[in-house]
């Protein structure tokens, strides 16, 4: 059996491969040389990546078998999400893997910008005793502005409380309450601006923090502040710090990120009160080690089918155990409903009844839109890009749960409405100790069938001799029955056969059973 093919595009810890384990071919390849990385991508299904590579369309079109692109790191901006999720390609990163180690640079450039650090160490190696000219101020009893009060923020803020320092916060996600839980005060960025002898950013780049520490900003600090930006480059724009540090505004800084990378040549290069590193933020052996393990299990969870919980463009998250079993029998009921219904809603409710409602069942939304589109497209149907094909197509899709369940301990039905005002509606059900699947119902037909690869349903009105129509034609044609049933709304009435076969039932078959009996027939292939 041929393993999928891993690319790894930069250079990762050997934990990452360990974490790979056996199940994949390992290929590697230089990220940052698109001659050799768009050749490589073409049959990988997972590439590697850290801030060197590049996934943007143009790799993504190459690409034709990729199912994820995992970043040993926090940012994405290499990577083209909008993009990926078009082409139904699962993002992840490590999110939380170098956190320890951003919160404890930024603590250390804060330290360095307060007592010159860097200046003293290369005036004393070059042969100057400078003892009065580097003298620095303490931290102790000085107030910190932490502008980003996320995890990282959290970590410099707890750290920074240890040398007896006041704790001022600006983050507009963040309740007042909650900063005061961690030893904060909230603020807005004005005050913080104004109060702080320290500034240490911990933002997202995004259009809206972009340039956020500018001139505006820094006109409204105090001239003995000390800024450290251990973030995102760009949020603090450097030439106007620059311009602040030579007019007296701004007293030092701490620089590890900038607005381009790398970056050898900058207006705060000249300053002795500046302290620069080359994005050091992730650059320990602990923090590279966590991305490329976390990574390397996200990719063996995306190949195997499962919801990954760091994934960017997938909504989601951790999948319960009880739910896991759940997952692939509401896909197949999305095949179902697709292929009874002949088009796909305008409105699908996908219902959980049942003991499973006590877990999150959101996932099975994502999967109800995966089985939906799965036999209406060439292209892969993914977690990823459902709920985009779903809004492409005018689908609302909306979770319903409910504890109780009558006939079954738990039971899921998916019921939409077509554009016509027509209703269908498909149900399901695992059974036993080994979770047999079964179709529990169909258009308001109560019947309990398993699941096949080949299925088909015949909705006619009820009179003598239909069975043994169905089974003559069905056996002319070579055609084994694996279980059939039969359901009614009442004597004389509407009438539905469910049947489950070995092989693939002929179009001719399909056309001949249709007019003997007078039926509306749908056949339900769910072939991988």
């Amino acid at each position: 059996m041929t393993k999928p093919i891993v690319l790894i595009a930069e250079e990762l810890s050997p934990a990452t491969i360990d974490a790979l384990g056996p199940d994949f071919e390992v290929r590697h390849v230089d990220g940052a040389d698109r001659g050799q990385l768009l050749p490589a991508l073409a049959d990988a299904d997972a590439v590697l990546i850290r801030s060197a590579t590049k996934i943007d369309a143009e790799a993504l079109a190459a690409a034709r078998r990729l199912k994820v692109v995992a970043r040993a790191g926090v940012g994405l901006d290499t990577v083209d999400g909008p993009a990926a999720t078009r082409a139904g390609v699962m993002v992840v990163n490590a999110p939380t893997s170098n956190i320890t180690s951003a919160a404890e640079l930024a603590v250390g450039l804060l330290l360095a910008t307060a007592r010159n650090i860097a200046p003293a160490s290369e005036a004393l190696k070059g042969g100057a005793w400078k003892r009065s000219k580097y003298a620095g101020v303490e931290l102790l009893e000085k107030k910190a502005g932490i502008v980003g009060f996320g995890r990282i923020g959290q970590l410099v803020a707890e750290r920074l409380k240890g040398f007896g320092m006041e704790i001022l916060a600006y983050d507009p996600y963040v309740s007042a309450q909650r900063a005061g839980q961690l030893g904060a005060r909230l603020v807005t960025l004005d005050e913080l601006l104004a109060e702080s002898d320290f500034i240490s950013v911990h933002l997202p780049k995004t259009p809206e923090t972009l340039g956020l520490i500018g001139k505006d900003a820094l006109a409204k600090v105090k001239p003995s502040v000390r800024i450290v930006n251990a973030a995102r480059g760009g949020i603090v724009d450097e030439d106007a710090l620059a311009e602040a540090l030579r007019d007296g505004r701004v007293a030092g800084a701490g620089i590890d990120v900038f607005a381009t990378e790398p970056m050898t040549e900058s207006p705060l290069f000249e300053f002795e009160s500046v302290v620069v590193t080359p994005h050091l933020g992730a650059s320990t052996e602990e923090a590279q080690e966590k991305a490329g393990v976390a990574v390397a299990r996200s990719v063996r969870l995306a190949l195997g089918g499962d919801l990954v919980p760091d994934a960017v463009n997938v909504s989601g998250g951790a999948v319960p155990e009880e739910v896991r079993p759940g997952i692939d029998l509401v896909e197949r009921l999305g095949r179902i409903f697709t292929a009874v219904a002949g088009s796909v809603p305008v409105q699908l409710d996908i219902e959980a009844r049942g003991e499973i409602t006590e877990h999150d069942v959101s996932i099975w939304k994502l999967s109800a839109l995966k089985g939906l589109f799965r036999d209406l497209t060439e292209n892969p149907v993914t977690y990823v890009n459902a709920p985009l094909l779903a809004e492409q197509r005018g689908v609302e899709a909306r979770l319903l749960t409910d504890p109780n369940a009558q006939d079954f301990r738990n039971v899921t039905t998916l019921r939409g409405t077509l554009a016509d005002g027509t209703t269908v509606s498909v149900a399901g059900t695992l059974t036993g100790p080994r979770m047999v699947q079964k179709v529990v119902g169909v258009n308001g037909f109560d019947l309990e069938i398993p699941l096949s690869q080949h299925m088909a349903f015949f909705t006619y009105t009820d009179r003598p001799g239909i069975v043994g129509t169905v089974g003559r034609l069905l056996g002319d044609a070579d055609v084994n029955i694996g279980a059939m049933q039969v359901a009614r709304d009442e004597k004389g009435g509407k009438a539905l056969v469910g049947l489950t076969v070995d092989s693939a039932i002929p179009v001719d078959v399909v056309t001949a059973i249709a007019k003997e009996i007078d039926a509306e027939v749908r056949v339900v292939d769910l072939v991988d």
